[in-house]
């Protein structure tokens, strides 16, 4: 292979080098550069070679914690430096940083502008009532809620129970109710700073009214006062809450531009602390969907098949983030299909 460049003057001979030859980490071992200069005599440039590693997308996708569908089309705008394309595949380079998210200054993502705006009008068989239903609905099933999809739905349309022939546990319909205000809360005050006095504000709502409220160890809306685990687990002793959260919450609210991982994160450390004496799952998964709205990111439902996963992925995340995340992203393909049905662009 050759690259010929005739009468080269200093200022043009590396960029003529570039142009012509495109990419010189690329060049077989056999290529040679032949520059003519005065008289057209010609000399030999040799080339030093750097050796660039390439990954794919999906492996990009995976080491940046973002959606496959999201690498490519950073590839395909320019905005990862050395990208190209073989074929149909990207091939990026390894060292390749994500690009730089750049919001703009009182900017909120489309999909909580409809949310807000399909929650004033109260608008059935959109974005926000499908939401409200299969998040409240997966949410509470994980917690062991005895409610099915259509009684949770019936609940949130008509406000009503009607169930009949069918004994039900007056705390799910509270839970279920409770939970629906909740993320009425998390929808309106989304691109607010998370506080623990918010955090507090979703579990008093969520528990308000059950049988749990009349227990006066149970402390609905403050932090545990006795012990707990999850999983078989130990968690973060009742006296040592306090300055657990404040921590956490410090550390990230610091980060300016949260990325999935920061969520993630912020979630998983919130599930081993166990702050309250019950409710931490849910209140967490409301926390992480209103994080995601905030920070930009399509949020996501665990819904119940994927429940193991996710359970796997918060034991495993300091050692192997991939579970946690490859789960959460598939959650978040899941709940992009509906953004797609209803164009809802994100």
């Amino acid at each position: 292979m050759f690259f010929q460049i005739r009468n080269p003057d200093n200022a043009c001979l590396r960029q003529s080098i570039r142009e012509q030859s495109q990419n010189l980490y690329n060049l077989p071992v056999s290529a040679k550069i032949v520059i003519f200069g005065v008289g057209n005599r010609p000399f030999h440039l040799p080339i030093r070679r750097s050796v660039m590693e390439y990954i794919s997308v999906a492996a990009f996708a995976a080491k940046h914690g973002i959606a496959e569908r999201t690498a490519r089309n950073y590839c395909a705008s320019g905005k990862i430096e050395r990208a190209f394309l073989t074929g149909k595949t990207w091939n990026i380079p390894a060292d390749a940083a994500l690009p730089p998210r750049k919001p703009r200054a009182g900017h909120i993502m489309p999909l909580l502008e409809v949310l807000r705006e399909q929650k004033a009008m109260r608008l059935k068989g959109g974005i926000y009532h499908r939401t409200q239903i299969d998040l409240t609905y997966n949410s509470n099933h994980i917690e062991g809620s005895r409610l099915t999809h259509d009684q949770t739905r019936h609940i949130f349309e008509t406000d009503t129970v009607g169930v009949e022939g069918e004994t039900l546990r007056v705390d799910d319909i509270l839970e279920t109710t409770n939970h629906f205000r909740c993320i009425d809360t998390i929808i309106d005050r989304a691109t607010e700073p998370l506080t623990e006095a918010f955090i507090k504000e979703l579990h008093a709502q969520l528990k308000s009214g059950t049988s749990d409220s009349r227990k006066e160890w149970f402390a609905v809306g403050d932090y545990k006062h006795l012990p707990n685990e999850v999983g078989g687990m130990e968690t973060t002793p009742p006296e040592e809450v306090h300055r657990e959260m404040k921590r956490l919450l410090a550390e990230y609210n610091v980060r300016r531009h949260k990325t999935l991982d920061d969520i993630l994160d912020l979630h998983q450390r919130f599930e081993c602390i166990h702050p309250f004496q019950d409710g931490n799952g849910r209140v967490g998964r409301l926390v992480m969907f209103k994080e995601c709205m905030a920070a930009g990111i399509v949020p996501f439902i665990i819904t119940d098949d994927l429940k193991m996963f996710y359970y796997r992925g918060l034991q495993q995340w300091p050692a192997i983030r991939e579970y946690l995340r490859d789960t959460c992203l598939t959650a978040q393909d899941n709940y992009k299909a509906l953004l797609d049905y209803f164009r809802i662009p994100y």
